[in-house]
């Protein structure tokens, strides 16, 4: 496996660790080329729990990117002090991390996952204390994607570490306790995502398309 770009992601890189949090890694590597040319294709994503690290294949990742997964694509927009990994590779493909916006996908999946973090809100166990807590991350992870999701959608710029983090806590807790008030969130993103922004309507395949194949390209076989 040849790691190209990795780094620190999840609460760290937001700005909303704690004393207690778990340090989240995510990355992407190479398989060797001529894996793809067997019967059995290599893995897509190795995932472990100690440490937690994430690495996907380059391919995955560039699908995930393409799609504008939220935790996928912040790997291409780090703090530069969050990078663990940096290959040529690595940085050519941050050069090209524009081209793999677009406007219908930063709505459908940020705005698509607050939605889903708004559901386990409102459906939590009330008799569950632990239930509590965990609502607060969700509130949490609510509040950060609306508003990376409106920061991309109206600026072109994925915002990874949070200009507020203490403001994000606070309504995390707030929401947690009423989850209803969240949907004046959600409502209010869903307005200002139906406003023009200033991404094109489809991402560029070409930049990524190219990459990958240098990628290919240069780890063709291991053993030469």
């Amino acid at each position: 496996m040849h790691v190209l770009l990795a780094g620190i992601v999840g609460s760290t890189a937001y700005g909303l660790a704690h004393a207690g949090s778990d340090i989240d890694r995510l990355g992407l590597f190479a398989a060797p080329t001529i894996e793809f040319h067997g019967l059995q294709r290599p893995a897509e994503s190795h995932v472990t729990t100690a440490p937690d690290r994430t690495l996907h294949e380059a391919a995955k990742w560039c699908r995930l990117a393409l799609n504008c997964n939220p935790t996928a694509s912040e790997l291409a927009w780090l703090p530069e002090d969050l990078y663990e990994v940096r290959t040529a590779l690595g940085e050519e493909l941050i050069g090209i991390r524009r081209s793999f916006l677009s406007e219908h996908a930063v709505r459908r999946s940020y705005l698509g996952y607050a939605t889903q973090q708004f559901r386990k809100l409102t459906t939590r166990d009330t008799t569950d204390p632990a239930a509590r807590a965990r609502a607060a991350k969700h509130a949490r992870h609510l509040v950060r994607l609306v508003e990376q999701g409106l920061a991309l959608h109206e600026t072109g710029e994925v915002t990874v570490r949070l200009a507020d983090p203490e403001r994000v806590r606070a309504l995390g807790e707030r929401y947690a306790e009423r989850p209803e008030e969240a949907a004046g969130l959600l409502a209010s993103a869903e307005a200002r995502f139906d406003r023009p922004g200033v991404l094109p309507a489809a991402p560029d395949e070409a930049p990524a398309e190219a990459w990958l194949r240098r990628v290919r390209a240069v780890h063709l076989d291991p053993a030469a």
